[in-house]
């Protein structure tokens, strides 16, 4: 070996070297920042991973999962652009976006490292220091007892969930019975529990309310009730079990989504015609599936204008037939998530009447509504969810509507709503007092 590659082995050890210490040096600094900040402090030595949490400190944590996505993907070009030398234009090719992220990470390292500054109450002439020697700062914030946040992440580490009833209910024959032990999602780096012990019996011919605030698990609850996102939960319609039987059950069950997808340029009869063709059973003669057209027509007032563009439709038609094409099965339970969305108060009422005529007729309707107050008459009960402590969706209550009122002792579905949601969304905080007051008065019941 001569002398030049002697220098040169010499000079790629302590390139290496460097980077090892730069690396060391950033991942204790982050280790003391995160003691103060009260998130996980082992995350400081794991690449990426890292780079969310001190987003976390920073409060920036949208910011923080961007920086991580698109770390994940640069770091990922840039090890395989050590594989492709020989390939010099797939080289040029692969260089435009690992330039590209680099750019796009450090405009959101600015952003999360100016929410750090924020949060610990300096200057944000520190940026600077950030950008150019990290390492460095990062162990002066992370050690000296001059840096300190003004506010903590905050942990659920400790804290203990409501009461829970822990166990599944019997399914009944004329209805549909939901038991969700747990619905959970790997949230980055970490698992988080959506939804949890929720058990209940609707019977046929009742409609009911789901009524929760903003993260309570809504929406959660219908993709779990439809199979759509399964959970870990058994689902009986008429003792059917949705999930297991799902390619049969899903045509008994009617989801009508907030967002309408129809074509403005499609009459009513076509997209009703359409929806009949793709949704009805093959062995169903042209004659039957006419017949069920023009009747779902009739039914929700729309023969009128059977021959109209969607487009030229009022708001109130629009909605009927969005949810027509949903009902064009005569599923035996059906669900709508704000279907008066953009409507007025007549139109509102007028709507939730024809969904009161469909539970008659021995159908499940549950809907959700942020204005249940104007057509609560009609409903015949009301599902409560509500963030407990470790802000996971629980069941504060379902039955009646005019137990509701006394079991919450408010007067409206409003105010019961303001009593379940957290302090910080201006709420009462009394989620957990509740969940708890509703397992025990099931376990009573039981």
């Amino acid at each position: 070996m001569d002398g030049n590659s002697i220098q040169l082995n010499l000079s790629a050890i302590y390139s290496d070297t460097g980077m090892i210490v730069r690396y060391l040096m950033l991942s204790i600094g982050y280790f003391g920042i995160f003691r103060k900040c009260g998130v996980k402090k082992r995350w400081a030595f794991v690449p990426i991973v890292r780079e969310y949490y001190i987003s976390l400190c920073s409060d920036m944590e949208r910011e923080g999962r961007t920086y991580s996505i698109m770390a994940a993907i640069y770091y990922a070009l840039v090890f395989l652009l050590k594989f492709i030398t020989d390939y010099p234009r797939l080289v040029l090719f692969l260089m435009i976006p690992v330039v590209g992220l680099l750019v796009a990470m450090t405009i959101y390292s600015v952003r999360i490292y100016l929410g750090l500054i924020k949060v610990f109450g300096r200057s944000k002439k520190w940026i600077w220091m950030f950008l150019l020697f990290d390492e460095f700062t990062a162990l002066i914030w992370g050690y000296s007892d001059k840096f300190v946040p003004q506010k903590k992440v905050v942990s659920l580490k400790g804290v203990e969930g409501a009461k829970e009833l822990g166990h599944d209910m019997a399914a009944i024959e004329d209805g549909l019975t939901v038991n969700i032990r747990e619905r959970t999602v790997l949230d980055f780096f970490k698992k988080k529990t959506l939804l949890k012990d929720i058990h209940m019996s609707i019977p046929k011919g009742h409609m009911v309310l789901l009524l929760g605030g903003s993260g309570a698990g809504k929406t959660t609850y219908l993709n779990a009730l439809t199979g759509y996102e399964k959970a870990n939960a058994t689902i009986n319609l008429y003792k059917n079990d949705v999930y297991k039987d799902y390619n049969k059950m899903k045509y008994e069950i009617g989801f009508v989504p907030q967002q309408d997808l129809m074509r403005g340029t499609d009459t009513v009869f076509m997209t009703l015609a359409d929806a009949a063709l793709m949704r009805l059973p093959v062995t169903m003669s042209i004659m039957e599936r006419e017949n069920r057209i023009a009747y779902v027509l009739d039914q929700f007032g729309l023969t009128a204008v059977q021959n109209n563009l969607v487009e030229k439709l009022s708001g109130g038609q629009r909605k009927r037939l969005s949810i027509a094409i949903e009902f064009i099965t005569n599923p035996d339970l059906f669900i709508l998530d704000e279907p008066d969305s953009g409507l007025d108060g007549v139109v509102a009422r007028n709507l939730f009447e024809k969904l009161r005529e469909i539970a008659d007729e021995g159908k499940i309707v549950v809907v959700i509504t942020h204005t249940p107050d104007r057509v609560i008459d009609l409903f015949d009960d009301v599902i409560v969810l509500a963030k407990d402590a470790r802000r996971t969706g629980r069941l504060a209550y379902y039955g009646p509507v005019k137990e509701a009122y006394e079991f919450f002792g408010k007067d409206s579905m409003e105010d019961i709503l303001l009593s379940i949601n957290q302090k910080d969304e201006g709420g009462e905080g009394r989620a957990d007092e509740f969940v708890e007051k509703y397992v025990s008065l099931s376990e009573n019941v039981g």
